[in-house]
């Protein structure tokens, strides 16, 4: 079976060697806003099994342990990658074929918007699940993302 994707405009394109594991839409604001969306979907494998095989991707550290693939030329996310780690994932909307993999856990279930319903018959997982409370932290200390209010200086360091 070949698992292919890319992004919207063709100019990132990706091959994945192995089954993608752990199908799941995430909830948490980082990936709320990454996504445009109410979640991300994703699923990853070992790096070692992605293979960029035409363009590359641009990359946004949302938080200084974690950056976000995606095609400049489009704007079409593709990875999260956790940097400090042999894992990556993909985003499930930019698989050739998407429907290749159900998710079967939501993540970050207290960042869920309130109008999108739960999945039925998905494990329902809060961000502490995933992270210990240093883990969490550190994402929190280091987030690089825009907060959800206009402000007159974006980035911080970037005040006169």
């Amino acid at each position: 079976m070949s698992i292919t994707g890319g992004c919207q405009c063709g100019a990132v394109r990706y091959r994945v060697k192995t089954e993608l594991e752990n199908p799941h839409l995430c909830h948490c604001r980082m990936c709320q806003k990454a996504a445009g969306n109410y979640f991300m979907p994703l699923a990853g494998t070992n790096r070692a099994n992605i293979v960029i095989t035409s363009g590359e991707p641009n990359w946004f550290h949302s938080s200084d342990i974690v950056r976000r693939g995606f095609c400049a030329k489009c704007g079409t996310p593709l990875f999260f990658d956790p940097v400090d780690s042999d894992h990556l994932a993909v985003t499930l909307g930019s698989l050739d074929d998407p429907s290749t993999y159900r998710p079967v856990s939501e993540d970050s279930v207290e960042s869920r918007v309130p109008f999108v319903a739960e999945w039925t018959g998905v494990r329902q997982k809060i961000t502490d699940d995933d992270f210990s409370p240093d883990e969490l932290k550190v994402i929190q200390d280091s987030n690089h993302q825009h907060p959800d209010r206009d402000t007159e200086v974006w980035p911080p360091e970037a005040k006169p």
